[in-house]
């Protein structure tokens, strides 16, 4: 019989802990026992774990023994604070917030990219994992890194509002409803109206010009492709529930064409090629809510430079772009490194 392990969820009644719960049941995860934590105002639900009840407690500094890995499903500062209490108790963390993206002790994994570098978990007991935007241009682009080497990214993206979450989800319907109602419709979440509207804001601005979210397009891709990559990057939220969209433009210093990326693509781990123009076969969230893959179309020659590429990628931003990205490296730590 397989070891089993235990699991603790911070942020399990989230929308990101929602799915890494769902995913771990339907991976079929060896699990032991499993904890659900979360802030007081969540703390006594009852939710489930392959149809038994689970109640959710109230995260706190002494919530994590006894527990081997740890999924951190909550916002930056909750990470801050409490990974290091879970390192403390022995436990491994893997984080879905920015809180550690960019500390040089700890490993940024896309399993397609880079699995070899969950190795550096040791440093600090934490594993981070990228930013749901940064995931699927990742495993979209690896196979053709890895062919060609990509010298330059231009990327545009169009974000679900699942971004922020259930309150994002649930500000764009809220607006919705009021829009078709003739009512006044109020932004919270965001700073202005997400409904029938695109946004050309996802996080504060810096001094640059950049939003925080252009700016982890650029660093967290640097990190994990372990190269010098050229990247700037225009980010925006469109009235979409979920699935994030982006359109890549990439210059190479070898040329691919763009049969040859269709290849490299459809045979790519992660990643599920759809590009049949003559059909009107291309990727939309419509078709990627709710999948595992990355959805790969529209690629073509930019016949502007020497050596470029057009892509349009698609990807459910909760599931695949936050819940199995995690899912994932939790797999591989067991399997190499816990064993």
């Amino acid at each position: 019989m397989s070891k089993l392990w235990n699991i603790a969820v911070v942020g399990a009644t989230g929308a990101v802990g929602e799915q890494i719960i769902e995913c771990l049941e339907e991976r079929d995860f060896p699990v032991g026992t499993i904890k659900y934590l979360a802030g007081a105002g969540s703390a006594d639900q009852i939710l489930e774990f392959k149809g038994k009840a689970v109640m959710v407690e109230e995260l706190n500094q002494d919530s994590f023994s006894g527990t081997d890995i740890v999924f951190f499903a909550a916002e930056n500062e909750i990470s801050r604070e409490f990974c290091p209490f879970a390192s403390k108790a022995g436990a491994i963390c893997i984080d879905s917030s920015s809180a550690w993206r960019m500390d040089s002790d700890v490993p940024l994994v896309v399993p397609e990219a880079n699995p070899h570098a969950i190795a550096g978990y040791t440093r600090k007991g934490i594993i981070a994992n990228p930013s749901p935007a940064t995931i699927q241009m990742v495993v979209a682009l690896k196979p053709l890194h890895d062919f060609a080497t990509i010298k330059r990214i231009v990327v545009s993206t169009y974000e679900a509002v699942s971004g922020a979450g259930k309150k994002g989800i649930d500000e764009l319907h809220g607006q919705i409803t009021s829009m078709l109602q003739g009512l006044p419709v109020d932004s919270e979440v965001y700073p202005h109206r997400t409904a029938f509207n695109c946004l050309p804001q996802v996080g504060v601005f810096g001094d640059n010009g950049y939003t925080e979210e252009e700016m982890k397009l650029a660093n967290e891709t640097r990190k994990i492709m372990e190269a010098e990559i050229k990247i700037t990057a225009t980010a925006v939220f469109v009235p979409v529930f979920y699935g994030h969209s982006e359109s890549i433009n990439i210059e190479t210093q070898a040329r691919i064409t763009a049969i040859k990326a269709m290849e490299l693509i459809g045979r790519a781990p992660g990643c599920e090629l759809v590009d049949d123009a003559f059909n009107q076969e291309y990727p939309m969230p419509i078709n990627a809510a709710g999948q595992d893959l990355v959805h790969v179309g529209r690629i073509r020659q930019d016949d502007s430079v020497e050596n470029g590429l057009n892509l349009w990628v698609v990807a459910d931003n909760i599931r695949k772009g936050a819940a199995i990205n995690a899912v994932q490296i939790a797999e591989i730590l067991i399997e190499k490194y816990l064993k």
